[in-house]
C-alpha cells in the first residue's frame, strides 16, 4: 500500500471512538463489497453457489445500515449496534460466522468509550472465541483459522505495539499470511486450488479498514479477472444502487493485452457493480450504470477491442419482475393457535407448491446463491398466530442462519438441519401440527435421512476433486453433495448420478426439473431412466429452481 504518512501520524493522535469507529468499518464494508466477486471466485466445488462475497457484503451492509444515522461517540455502543445489524443480516454460513466474530468483538469493548491498543487486542480475542463457540463442529482452514491467527498476532504485540493503529496493521498482516496458508491446513481448498473464502472476506473487511487509515482508494478493486463461466451476475441484483438503472453486459476480443488497472479505472467513471470474466480470450464486462450512461461502456469497449455480444436491460423492470415471481400465489396451510407451524427455505415456485400442499405455514425464498438472512427467516413465522415453530433450511448453507434466528426469537423453535430440498419434503412427511414441537421435530430429523439427494447442474470451473476430472462447462453430477461424476449431457449424467447411487436398491425417484428445463425434455430423461431401470418408479415434478436442472430424490 502506498502509505500518507501524514495523514497516519494525523490519525494516531485522534482517539477512536463511536464515530471513527463507525468510519472504519465502513471503509471495511466498502473494500469487501470491491473486492465481493474475488471471494465469490474462491468456491472449492465447480458449482453456481460462490457466493461468500455476497453473502458476507449484505450481512456487513445490514450492520452498516444499523449504524449510519447513529451519532454516539461511544465505541461500545456504535460496535454493540453494528453487530446488532449484523445478526439480524447474516445469510449463509459465512455470514453468520462474521456475524458472530462482531459480537465478540463488540463484547470486547462492551464498556469501553475509546479504542486503544488493550481494548483492539481484547475485542479480537473476544471475536475469535465467540466464532469457535458459535460452530458446533469448527473446521481450521476456514475463517475460524484466519480469526484465531490474528486475535493471536494482536495478542502476541500487544506490548510492543505503539498503538490500536500498529495492531490494525498487525492484525491485516497477520489475517492474509493466515489466508495464504488456508490450503495447507483444508486438503479441499488445496485440491481445487484456491484459499479460504471466508478467510478471504474477512481480510478484506479489514485491510479496508487499513486503507482507510492509510488514505488509500477502496473503489478500485484488487485487479483480477473471473473465470468467464463463474460469472454470476444473478447476485448482481442483490444490491442495485439508486441511481443505477441500467445493466450492460458486453462480450469483447481485446485488440491487445487488457490494461486491467486502467480498464477498471475507466469503468468505475460510469458506474457500479463491475464485473470482468475471461475465458478462451473472450472477456465479458458487466456493469450498473444511469439511463444517461448507458452506451458510454460500450462506446469504449470498441475503441479498445472488437465487441462480439450485447445486452442492456432496465434494473428496475428487472426487480420488479423479480419481486412479482417472489409474490406468486401459493396457498399455505392455516395454523390453528396452539399448533405447530412449519417454515420451509425454497428455490423454486413448483417446490414452494409442493411444500404448500404438504402443509407448511410459510416459505422463505432461497437457495444456492441466494441466501436469505436471519432477520427473513425470522419475519416468516413472528407473524403466525402459534409460538411453536419448526424450521426446514433445505441447503446446508441456510441452517446456521436458522439457527441464529431461532436463538433471536421468544417463540419455541426448532430448526430440523434439512440440508436438500429431498431432506425437507421427507421431513414433512412425518410432521404432525399437533404434537409436542420438540417430539415432532425429533422425528422429521429421523425421517430426512430416508431419502438420498441428487443434482444435476454445470460446471462452472475446471477442477479435479475426490478423483473426478471436471471441465469447465461440463454437466455434473452430485449425490448428497459429494462430486461423483462429470458428463457431456443432462441425460448422461443424470444416468452416471443414478448408478453411483445404485438405483436399482430403490423403490422412487423424483425428479424436481429447473426453471431451464422444458417439461418436455425432463418427460424424456424420465422415460430413458424408466428404460434403464425398468423396476424403478420415477415422478416427474416442476421444481422451478435456478442453477440445477435437476434435483432427484431416491426413496
Amino acid at each position: 500500500m502506498a502509505i500518507d504518512t501524514a495523514r497516519v501520524e494525523k490519525l494516531r493522535k485522534r482517539p477512536i471512538d463511536g464515530q471513527s469507529f463507525k468510519r472504519l468499518v465502513e471503509a471495511g464494508l466498502t473494500w469487501l463489497r470491491t473486492n465481493q466477486q474475488i471471494v465469490n471466485a474462491l468456491n472449492v466445488f465447480p458449482v453456481p453457489d460462490g457466493d461468500t462475497g455476497t453473502n458476507m457484503t449484505l450481512t456487513l451492509q445490514s450492520a452498516w445500515n444499523e449504524v449510519k444515522d447513529k451519532g454516539t461517540r461511544h465505541l461500545g455502543e456504535m460496535a454493540a449496534a453494528f453487530s446488532k445489524g449484523a445478526l439480524m443480516g447474516a445469510r449463509g454460513n459465512s455470514g453468520v460466522i462474521t456475524s458472530q466474530i462482531l459480537r465478540g468483538f463488540s463484547r470486547g469493548v462492551h464498556e469501553t468509550d475509546l479504542l486503544d491498543k488493550e481494548a483492539f487486542v481484547r475485542a479480537l480475542g473476544e471475536a475469535r472465541d465467540t466464532a469457535y463457540k458459535g460452530v458446533v463442529k469448527p473446521v481450521e482452514g476456514t475463517i475460524l483459522t484466519v480469526i484465531k491467527e490474528t486475535a493471536q498476532a494482536a495478542e502476541a504485540a500487544l506490548e510492543s505495539a505503539q498503538d490500536a493503529i500498529e495492531i490494525l496493521e498487525i492484525a491485516v498482516k497477520a489475517a492474509d499470511e493466515s489466508v495464504r496458508r488456508t490450503p495447507e491446513l483444508l486438503p479441499i481448498l488445496k485440491q481445487a486450488g484456491v484459499v479460504d473464502s471466508g478467510g478471504k472476506g474477512l481480510f478484506f473487511f479489514l485491510e479496508g479498514m487499513l486503507r482507510h487509515v492509510y488514505g488509500e482508494s477502496l473503489e478500485t478493486p484488487t485487479m483480477q479477472v473471473q473465470p468467464l463461466s463463474s460469472m454470476s451476475l444473478e447476485g448482481a441484483l442483490e444490491d442495485v444502487e439508486e441511481g443505477q438503472d441500467y445493466e450492460v453486459v458486453v462480450d469483447f476480443m481485446p485488440s491487445g493485452e487488457l490494461d486491467l488497472h486502467g480498464f477498471y479505472g475507466k469503468l468505475e467513471e460510469m458506474g457500479t457493480s463491475i464485473q470482468v470474466g475471461e475465458g478462451d480470450g473472450m472477456y465479458r464486462m458487466h456493469i450498473h450504470v444511469p439511463t444517461e450512461k448507458r452506451y458510454e461502456p460500450i462506446d469504449y469497449i470498441m475503441g479498445i477491442g472488437t465487441v462480439t455480444k450485447v445486452a442492456i436491460e432496465n434494473l428496475m423492470a428487472q426487480m420488479d419482475d423479480i419481486q412479482k415471481s417472489k409474490a406468486s400465489q401459493v396457498s399455505f396451510t392455516a395454523v390453528d393457535p396452539g399448533n405447530i407451524a412449519v417454515v420451509v427455505v425454497s428455490p423454486g415456485a413448483g417446490i414452494s407448491r409442493i411444500f404448500a400442499s404438504l402443509g407448511v405455514a410459510a416459505v422463505v425464498a432461497g437457495g444456492q446463491t441466494m441466501n436469505p438472512s436471519t432477520q427473513d427467516i425470522l419475519s416468516s413465522f413472528e407473524n403466525l398466530p402459534t409460538d411453536k415453530i419448526i424450521i426446514l433450511p433445505n441447503n446446508k448453507n441456510i441452517v446456521m442462519a436458522a439457527n441464529q434466528a431461532k436463538e433471536v426469537t421468544v417463540k419455541s423453535v426448532e430448526v430440523v438441519p434439512t440440508r436438500t430440498i429431498p431432506q425437507g419434503l421427507a421431513a414433512m412427511l412425518s410432521f404432525d401440527p399437533s404434537g409436542d414441537v420438540s417430539s415432532v421435530a425429533g422425528k422429521m430429523s429421523k425421517a430426512m435421512s430416508n431419502v438420498k439427494t441428487g443434482e444435476i447442474t454445470v460446471a462452472t470451473r475446471s477442477v479435479e476433486i475426490d478423483g473426478v476430472t471436471v471441465k469447465d462447462g461440463q454437466v455434473i453430477a452430485l449425490l448428497d453433495g459429494k462430486l461423483v461424476a462429470s458428463a457431456g449431457t443432462v441425460e448422461s449424467g443424470v444416468m452416471e448420478l443414478l448408478e453411483k447411487a445404485n438405483a436399482e436398491s430403490h423403490e422412487i425417484v423424483t425428479l424436481f426439473y429447473g426453471e431451464g428445463m422444458p417439461h418436455a425434455e425432463a418427460n424424456r430423461v424420465a422415460d430413458a431412466i424408466r428404460e434403464k431401470f425398468p423396476n424403478l418408479e420415477v415422478e416427474v415434478q416442476e421444481g422451478g429452481q435456478p442453477h440445477y436442472q435437476f434435483i432427484l430424490s431416491l426413496e
